[in-house]
């Protein structure tokens, strides 16, 4: 543990943007994985819904710099794709 007054409150600011980062990550998670399980059930409606909120979670999570803005664009791409090929 830290000695220094600065990097104990450093440490402990850290603490709370690892938790905060955590589950921003793990919501994202879910949401692709319920766009996942709606494009393998083969439902549009259902898949269209699940892609707007898992973009939206990425755009979101990209603004916050928990993940990188290019990761964010090649996984909404990557969804989009899926939901492309539903729809042929």
């Amino acid at each position: 543990m830290a000695n220094i007054k600065s990097a104990i409150k450093r440490a402990k600011t850290n603490e709370k943007a690892r938790l905060r980062n955590k589950a921003v990550k793990t919501n994202l998670k879910t949401e692709m994985k319920k766009f996942q399980a709606a494009a393998a059930e083969g439902d549009m409606t259902k898949a269209q819904e699940a892609y707007n909120q898992a973009a939206k979670k990425l755009d979101q999570a990209a603004a916050k710099n928990v993940i990188h803005k290019n990761s964010a664009s090649r996984k909404k791409s990557s969804l989009a794709k899926t939901l492309k090929d539903m729809a042929e």
